[in-house]
């Protein structure tokens, strides 16, 4: 349904009610299975791991018998000569030169303020040129869709695609960054009474973490300012969708939620989703089912009538009403998914989002109320959403929805898995993201890869270990909630490789599962091949791909896509100036895992000094 539909089961206009999505259910189910990785040492989630990499075999083609001949595919991460035949040597100097200075702690703690000194030492023309031969050059692709061309068009040509990215930010201080995350972050309702609602702590702003910049190095941010400026935000990324098609026929866009409008409206939906799945958890655990895995959990359904009535949800004929789908009267049992689809608009569960009190046992609602100003801004931004996805399919394009925040993840994964129900019938268009240094990863994936399942669309996956650690361990500790990051950064990989080994038993078993791979972690590279080699998987197949940014990993990139594997590089693009901030990112995070590893930089000496040996001063490379 268009968001525009999807809409009428969100908000009611003629009685400022919010309703919540419906999702229909069926009763198939999948297995669950888990895998051990190999131990990788512990270190920060937003670093890169380098280790050396020993040729891997990769099978070209699925194996359809016992007898079946396989094409393998070798894999060298150590031959420099194809990693970087993509590379003129200019291109391979300044690559050694920004890597070492990343390396550098007061350029990099300081790189913004040098940045712009050496914008009012040099001038305007002087510094874009100085950018644009480091800093710049290395890790964005040029300032409008028509200067990127020509660098997507030789990746292309090397095997390598697209995730472009609009990669401007504005410049904020920190206080103006706070002031409009409290202003854009709480209801009038909120602001008129604001000891009156039943709002969590976790999921309400607080100003001292109102600079969602704060402890962040991967991801960019987005400050709601109006809605004038959300509509130009959805222009740009109109135009970054066009620029994307028509620079490759099989390329990617990415977005993120908190650009097309106001963020109170996913704090609020966040919360009611987080406490209605909290609810089904609690019955489960009256019926002694709480040590099951969360798809494993069927209720009793005249056992949890019975709860509910002594709960005081609701009325006995209120109760049968909402249990009275064919499915569920001839099973007599209900799990997750089919709760899920209780919360829609024919109940008095939704009115003024109807949340449930676990102490009480009542249904409270979450705000007293919303004005008609506050309605419109929730379907405006549905409404965007909708214009994004329709324009992808109108161009050929896929949409890469980026995760946020965990007290806005609830409510962008929901809508961002309403567009897939949606989009992705023929084929894999919209693509959520899944952070695996959280707790839940695992329950999330395997729960909306069921949904696909029943409903038979398309599930589509971006796979990451994380952008927000800091920040969200220090909120969590402050404003006093359980920390949703795993403890360190060797239980977030085996969740990673748990979640990745489970989708790709989805593509084994010839299911509607894709995911890319976004990882600068070799051995997670690796443990991938491996499992599509044991799996017969082949890359062929355009359901397993792997993802880096533009200027970092090469060695990665590609060596996989020369062997015929879907990869792409995360492709930002803007002028010179307003992706500072972006840069800024950029040189943190190398100074990361340039410092835990020499590795990107021996090899790029290794392929420089080979050249020079062998005569190949003026190396350029030919496509």
């Amino acid at each position: 349904m268009s968001c525009t539909r999807f809409l009428a089961a969100l908000v009611r206009a003629n009685s400022s009610t919010v309703r919540i999505i419906q999702i229909s259910s069926g009763r198939c189910r999948s297995s669950v299975t888990s895998t051990t990785p190999k131990e990788e040492k512990e270190q920060p989630i937003d670093e890169c791991t380098m280790v050396a990499a020993e040729p891997v075999e990769v099978i070209n083609q699925t194996t359809k018998g016992a007898n079946t001949q396989v094409n393998k595919i070798h894999i060298d991460f150590e031959n420099t000569q194809d990693v970087y035949k993509s590379k003129g040597n200019i291109e391979l100097l300044r690559s050694l030169l920004v890597f070492k200075l990343c390396t550098i702690d007061v350029l990099v703690d300081k790189n913004k303020e040098l940045m712009e000194l050496s914008k009012k030492l040099l001038g305007q023309w002087i510094f874009e040129k100085l950018m644009k031969m480091t800093f710049y050059g290395q890790f964005v692709a040029g300032e409008d869709h028509n200067s990127i061309k020509p660098l997507i068009e030789k990746n292309r040509a090397f095997g390598v695609g697209a995730v472009l990215d609009y990669s401007v930010e504005e410049d904020l201080t920190q206080e103006e960054a706070e002031k409009k995350e409290m202003d854009s972050c709480v209801s009038e309702a909120e602001k008129e009474s604001p000891d009156t609602d039943h709002r969590e702590k976790k999921y309400k702003a607080h100003r001292q973490f109102g600079d969602r910049r704060g402890g962040v190095i991967s991801a960019r941010t987005y400050f709601y300012a109006d809605e004038a400026k959300c509509d130009k935000q959805m222009e740009t990324l109109l135009n970054c969708i066009e620029a994307s098609g028509g620079a490759s026929a099989d390329g990617f866009s990415a977005i993120k939620l908190t650009a097309l409008g106001r963020p109170h409206f996913l704090l609020q939906f966040s919360e009611v989703l987080v406490k209605w799945r909290r609810f089904f958890s609690f019955l489960a655990a009256q019926q002694g089912k709480s040590e099951m895995r969360v798809l494993e959990q069927k209720l009793e359904l005249e056992q949890l009538k019975e709860s509910l009535t002594k709960l005081g949800v609701g009325s006995k004929d209120d109760i049968e009403n909402w249990f009275m789908g064919e499915k569920l009267v001839v099973s007599g049992m209900i799990d997750l998914l089919d709760w899920n689809s209780l919360i829609n608009d024919t109940t008095k569960i939704s009115n003024l989002l109807m949340v449930p009190n676990l102490e009480t046992g009542q249904l409270e609602p979450l705000l007293n109320k919303f004005t008609a100003e506050e309605e419109r801004q929730m379907k405006r931004m549905l409404q965007r959403m909708d214009i994004l996805a329709n324009h992808a399919i109108h161009n050929g394009v896929r949409l890469m929805v980026d995760a946020e925040q965990t007290y806005f993840q609830p409510a962008i994964s929901r809508l961002t898995l309403e567009m897939q129900r949606k989009f992705n019938r023929e084929k894999p268009v919209i693509f959520n993201t899944y952070q695996c240094y959280l707790k839940e990863a695992y329950d999330n994936v395997t729960v909306d890869v069921e949904l696909s399942r029943r409903e038979g669309w398309y599930f589509g996956a971006k796979l990451v270990r994380g952008a927000y650690m800091y920040q969200e361990r220090a909120r969590a500790k402050e404003i006093g909630y359980e920390d949703p990051i795993n403890p360190d950064y060797e239980t977030t990989n085996m969740m990673y490789h748990k979640c990745l080994y489970y989708v790709l038993e989805e593509i084994q078993h010839r299911r509607k599962a894709n995911v890319m791979v976004a990882s600068h972690n070799e051995d997670t590279v690796k443990f991938t091949l491996e499992k599509m080699n044991e799996m017969d998987l082949s890359p062929t197949d355009n359901n397993v791909y792997f993802g880096q940014l533009l200027g970092m990993c090469d060695q990665i990139s590609f060596p996989l896509g020369q062997a015929g594997f879907p990869v792409y590089k995360y492709v930002p693009y803007g002028p010179v100036n307003e992706v500072i901030p972006y840069l800024s990112r950029r040189a943190q995070e190398n100074r990361g895992f340039m410092k835990g590893s020499q590795r990107e930089r021996s090899l790029l000496w290794k392929e420089l000094k080979r050249r020079l040996l062998g005569g190949q001063i003026f190396y350029k490379p030919v496509y």
